[in-house]
């Protein structure tokens, strides 16, 4: 990739996340304005995130998903890769360890590393559809467990935690005194118009719930996140009591950015439907030259803003993608990068631009063909 860039050949870029690139219309005037306070010169520091701004994230909870949040179980963070490292650094001393699932984003091994936690990994099993493989996630518990990590919807796999999947979770955690980490930044995003429940109400177990606006509103240049720390009353309050002593140390999220929460929040309102929008057309097309091939699959998924298809031939998915790229001038990811149990799958971005990614299908569909 980086030789054809240096060359000056163009290819199809099939994997792009940062939706800043995508071509979407972003309100500047708006956005930009959002930040003329003149509170964001008063230095007034709360652990948790000024209060205000984390009533706005309540008020996203209570629109979009009816669910009531109290603001003083909410915490900002800069990111969410910051929110893991807080509910890690809470949960587990060093060695101790966190059911994660695969196939998923590769995020979790590099934030496991550095906060010195053992990430064992549990199955999601495809069958038409992924569910949770309960049998794996039993057989890798040890006394060293923490929590279970969940991804809803999964990346890349599109896949929600279902109602009855979630039942057995917190009964799970609830026998084995684990808590439930939910990493919900796609929730947003269904591919179908089936809504889709929160964790972060979830009262059965211990559950802390990770979002921010990177994905929400498409901001991911403002850096705001939060954990939503849900659960019975004896457990909630002394973790919100700890996360607190651990979020004063850091004091990580600016003040002109949660003053500005009010006006970021509402981007919202006009960057989710483009991306729905998006999302649902570009899955649309690829289905529709995917579907009855016989080389190839077009995995199910229910939301997020991933394409899983799998190849029916031989070779490592890695010298595919290469291949792909030398030859077909297409950008993918190969399946190892989310620990995909076999070779032969290829992951693509669903916000990819209509024009780059139709093209960039139909070479793909042409290339596996050929194969």
């Amino acid at each position: 990739m980086e030789e054809m860039r240096a060359s000056g050949e163009r290819f199809l870029d099939l994997t792009t996340s940062n939706p800043t690139r995508c071509g979407l219309h972003y309100e500047e005037a708006s956005i930009l304005g959002a930040f003329q306070n003149a509170k964001s010169l008063s230095y007034e520091p709360e652990a948790k995130g000024l209060f205000s701004a984390r009533q706005e994230v309540a008020r996203y909870y209570q629109e979009d998903h009816g669910v009531r949040l109290d603001p003083e179980a909410l915490l900002l963070t800069t990111s969410t890769s910051e929110a893991y490292s807080f509910v890690f650094r809470l949960l587990c001393n060093p060695e101790d360890a966190i059911l994660v699932p695969k196939p998923s984003y590769p995020l979790f091994d590099f934030l496991g590393a550095l906060q010195d936690v053992s990430l064992i990994p549990y199955s999601l099993h495809y069958a038409q559809g992924w569910f949770i493989d309960f049998q794996s996630l039993a057989s890798a518990l040890t006394d060293r467990t923490r929590a279970v990590l969940l991804v809803h919807p999964n990346n890349p796999t599109g896949s929600y935690v279902k109602p009855q999947e979630m039942k057995r979770l917190n009964d799970f955690c609830s026998e084995h005194s684990l808590a439930l980490i939910a990493d919900e930044v796609f929730l947003d995003y269904p591919l179908s118009d089936l809504r889709r429940t929160t964790f972060a109400a979830n009262d059965k177990a211990l559950t802390f719930t990770l979002s921010g606006l990177s994905k929400i509103a498409a901001l991911p240049q403002m850096k705001v996140a939060w954990v939503a720390t849900a659960g019975p009353e004896s457990l909630v309050r002394p973790a919100l009591d700890r996360l607190e002593i651990i979020a004063d140390t850091y004091l990580s999220l600016n003040s002109p950015t949660q003053w500005a929460f009010p006006k970021l929040f509402e981007q919202r309102r006009s960057l989710q439907p483009q991306l729905l929008r998006r999302t649902k057309d570009n899955w649309a097309f690829l289905n529709s030259v995917v579907k009855g091939s016989p080389v190839c699959e077009l995995l199910e998924a229910e939301g997020g803003w991933y394409a899983v298809v799998r190849f029916r031939g031989d070779g490592p998915d890695d010298d595919l993608a290469i291949e792909l790229l030398q030859k077909a001038k297409v950008l993918v990811h190969p399946g190892h990068f989310y620990d995909f149990p076999s070779d032969g799958y290829l992951v693509l971005s669903l916000i990819t631009p209509p024009n780059d990614f139709q093209q960039g299908i139909s070479r793909l569909s042409e290339f596996l063909q050929q194969k």
